[in-house]
């Protein structure tokens, strides 16, 4: 049976699961944390290139900031998507303050701008704040 690395959000633990067309159940084998919870995970400097280029999943990430108005009317729409994409894709948050190595890295010059990368490689970018409908669009072509 084929299976898929997924890194848990919490733990950052590396989990190797079956790859399915559905899930009814998955949980982290480390923290026991609800893979299908697909609640976004929070990365800086630290984490961030072991997070995308250990999960086997596309990696969907919102570069933002605490001081950004359009970014907090973003978040919950990036919030409510991700949770329509259970172990189909992988929701990131990355505060560009707290994370200023991985933001000059991909060169972050306006926020939010939305990220895909598949395979640890970035493959698409979008600045601004999308509607839901479109955002949830946008996200499906990764899939």
């Amino acid at each position: 049976m084929e299976t898929i690395n997924v890194v848990c959000p919490k733990c950052l633990k590396i989990n190797r699961i079956p790859k399915k067309d559905s899930y009814k159940k998955a949980v982290c084998g480390h923290c026991k944390t609800n893979l299908l919870d697909n609640t976004p995970a929070h990365l800086d400097d630290s984490n961030f290139e072991y997070f995308i280029s250990n999960t086997d999943l596309p990696v969907i990430i919102d570069f933002w900031a605490e001081w950004c108005g359009p970014c907090k009317m973003f978040a919950p729409t990036f919030a409510n998507i991700a949770q329509n994409f259970p172990l189909k894709a992988q929701f990131v948050k990355v505060e560009t303050d707290r994370a200023p190595n991985v933001s000059a890295k991909y060169r972050i010059r306006s926020i939010p701008t939305i990220v895909a990368f598949k395979n640890g490689v970035e493959v698409d970018r979008v600045s601004g704040a999308l509607p839901a409908p479109q955002f949830e669009q946008w996200v499906s072509r990764f899939i």
